[in-house]
């Protein structure tokens, strides 16, 4: 038996949140809906900016992959997180948002510099679009890899974000060819429609030779097959990986489970925070399929716990919440 479920990669941020409305965007010429990543500076005047006008609306953990960890052991699974945190309040509050809660860390020695940072826009339609500063992130390599934990796995999963740096799409990389090595399953997630758009070939260069699960929305995987076909976005999948889930928003979801299509319905609730839903669903997702649950099952679970993230603000739900879903769906306590 695996000692953890999943072995997650990805970077490690702070998340701050302001709603906005949407004139917002054009008066400062942002990209509604995409991830942007920004200096330093440029992100810190955009702070003040919004403080200004706004005020904080919140403040959390945050980083694709540390929230869909956050999700998956809070379920109860366990899991290692692969990332790099500054010796520095920033950092502090990110390891204390964590939570340790059935997650082993690689954040062993904590460097002089600034961890990452994530300033969230959130317009009135729930969408969020987000400038992001990388900090000590930027510089994950190899050495923040453990490959002693990487073995203990069920699953790796591949922050999509992490192409953007040289020597982490590296690494994830070296990572994939040791998962692969070692009969370990690899999973990808696409992360954000941006990766796409800009980073593509990168997101080829690390699918190179397929994965056996993948997750993204329906905006990326049109993006990625360049179709708005989605039966033809579905198909052009299929010769990359083995399973994968994809997230319609509202309308919930659809899973390959390698052999069928499983439409997963959605829940209506009123969303105010899109912000962390494709991580949550990757989180409950892995935890079902990692104890023994079919994709239907695990697809109910993670729809479930995404639209119930959506409905305040933060991409994570409290503890207790998780198990109430969880014995919702399929009767188990968390």
């Amino acid at each position: 038996m695996a000692k953890y479920d999943v072995y997650g990669v990805g970077n490690a941020l702070v998340d701050t949140e302001f709603e906005v409305p949407d004139s917002f965007f054009a008066e400062h010429k942002i990209q509604k809906g995409f991830m942007t990543l920004v200096a330093h500076e440029q992100q810190q005047h955009l702070v003040g900016i919004l403080k200004k006008l706004y005020g904080v609306k919140k403040q959390s953990g945050g980083g694709s992959a540390g929230n869909t960890m956050y999700a998956l052991t809070h379920f109860g699974g366990k899991a290692y997180y692969a990332c790099k945190v500054a010796n520095d309040d920033t950092g502090d509050f990110f390891l204390d948002q964590l939570g340790h809660h059935n997650i082993d860390t690689s954040v062993s020695v904590r460097e002089h510099g600034t961890s990452g940072r994530c300033l969230i826009m959130v317009s009135p339609d729930a969408e969020r679009t987000m400038h992001t500063y990388l900090g000590v992130s930027e510089t994950l390599s190899l050495d923040e890899m453990n490959f002693e934990a990487a073995k203990e796995s069920s699953y790796i999963y591949i922050e999509g974000y992490l192409v953007t740096s040289p020597s982490a799409k590296a690494a994830i990389i070296n990572l994939k060819e040791f998962a692969n090595k070692s009969g370990i399953k690899t999973a990808l997630t696409f992360s954000d429609p941006a990766m796409l758009e800009y980073f593509k070939d990168d997101v080829n260069d690390v699918l190179d030779g397929g994965v056996d699960l993948l997750f993204c929305n329906e905006q990326e995987i049109k993006l990625w097959a360049g179709t708005e076909d989605f039966e033809k976005a579905c198909s052009a999948m299929e010769q990359v990986a083995r399973q994968f889930a994809i997230t319609r928003g509202a309308d919930g979801a659809v899973v390959y489970d390698g052999e069928r299509y499983i439409p997963i319905a959605g829940n209506p609730v009123k969303a105010i925070d899109t912000n962390g839903a494709g991580d949550m669903f990757a989180g409950a997702f892995l935890y079902g399929i990692t104890q023994g649950k079919d994709f239907e099952t695990a697809g109910k679970l993670a729809s479930r716990a995404s639209s119930q993230v959506v409905t305040v603000f933060g991409p994570r739900l409290e503890a207790d919440q998780h198990e109430t879903i969880a014995e919702e769906i399929f009767g188990l306590s968390a």
